[in-house]
């Protein structure tokens, strides 16, 4: 069994909880989620170890990153990880339903089963879930809170339309 490394950092929608092990990240956690926000025994405190993810999380945040190049390793089923797979096809300051994943899928009847599959993503804002939004367009539930949400889908739209913007380049 390999060890467990865990790191916190601040973050504009609050402070997150890093968790990986020598294979890659295992979770992103917030601080108002009912998991504990603190390691568990045998866990190692690594700063070293969680670099990588904190430095991409900072880019992201302000604003230089679209995207992340990290070796993940979200604990989950077959089913769960074709889902968080698919998240990660979702672009940069857009969204998608449910219903629209589950015709990725090849599972059109299972857009409850996608809803399940990715409120229990364990490594959010990477594996971009709170990009999913209910068919009528309605945020839906999230792990760090809908105003963390909210804040997300929002500064995402900003930055995607000052990228777009004419005379950028």
């Amino acid at each position: 069994m390999s060890l467990i490394y865990y790191d916190q950092m601040p973050s504009p929608i609050g402070p997150l909880f890093l968790v990986a092990d020598d294979e890659g990240l295992r979770e992103v956690r917030f601080e108002f989620e009912k998991r504990p926000h603190e390691p568990l025994d045998g866990w190692v405190h690594s700063a070293q170890q969680l670099a990588q993810v904190r430095h991409q999380l900072e880019a992201y945040f302000s604003g230089e990153r679209q995207t992340f190049d990290l070796p993940l390793k979200p604990q989950g089923t077959d089913f769960q990880q074709s889902v968080w797979q698919a998240l990660t096809t979702i672009a940069y300051g857009t969204t998608a339903s449910y219903g629209q994943i589950s015709q990725q899928l090849d599972r059109p009847k299972a857009s409850r089963a996608v809803g399940a599959a990715n409120g229990r993503n364990p490594i959010p804002i990477i594996i971009p879930c709170h990009r999913v939004i209910g068919s009528n367009g309605s945020l839906t539930g999230f792990a760090g809170g809908l105003a963390a949400k909210q804040w997300l889908l929002g500064f995402e739209a900003a930055a995607s339309f000052k990228l777009q913007a004419p005379g950028k380049s």
